[in-house]
């Protein structure tokens, strides 16, 4: 698995040290309110798992599992949920989590139908941000790195459901891919 890996772009001390930096804000922003931290599967679980952990606050945790990409490099731009959550988010501060935000059209899709839901707040945490690959406006509160326009594994990121458990961010030889 490690020999497909084409280059790390970021290590493991590095992802630790942005996740405590994002966990110490939304601490800060969210002092003395309930929070509902919403995880986008699969992608994010690894992310959200440090994460939670350096919030210093009570937090209730639940996930969604949405998706535009099946088992291509490419979004489809069709969304569709698979598991839809848990609780309800009326009248809760939500705050999404994905590990990646794309061409954004899954997180806008999920925007729209959670704003349906009537929360007292939305906001959305990502680890990494392709803004130039931006199909839609996306709002985003708190981002861990912006990201050149390379296919990306590892910390929860797959391809073809592999590469997830690296513990750094890396891009892949192009062999493995194309």
């Amino acid at each position: 698995m490690r020999n497909d890996v084409k280059s790390v772009l970021y290590s493991e001390a590095v992802l630790n040290e942005k996740v405590a930096e994002i966990g110490a804000k939304i601490t800060e922003d969210y002092a003395g309110k309930d929070l509902l931290v919403i995880g986008v599967l699969k992608g994010a679980n690894i992310f959200l798992g440090d994460l939670v952990r350096k919030i210093e606050l009570p937090v209730q945790i639940d996930f969604i599992a949405a998706s535009s990409y099946g088992s291509s490099t490419e979004s489809s731009g069709v969304v569709r949920i698979m598991k839809d959550l848990d609780y309800s988010i009326e009248g809760k501060h939500v705050l999404i989590v994905e590990d990646i935000i794309d061409t954004g059209l899954t997180l806008h899709y999920l925007l729209d139908n959670f704003r349906s839901r009537n929360p007292e707040s939305l906001a959305v945490c990502t680890l990494l941000d392709k803004p130039e690959r931006r199909k839609v406006p996306i709002d985003v509160k708190y981002a861990g790195f912006d990201i050149p326009d390379e296919f990306i594994v590892g910390y929860g990121i797959d391809y073809a459901e592999k590469y997830r458990n690296l513990p750094y961010i890396a891009t892949l030889k192009p062999e493995v891919y194309e």
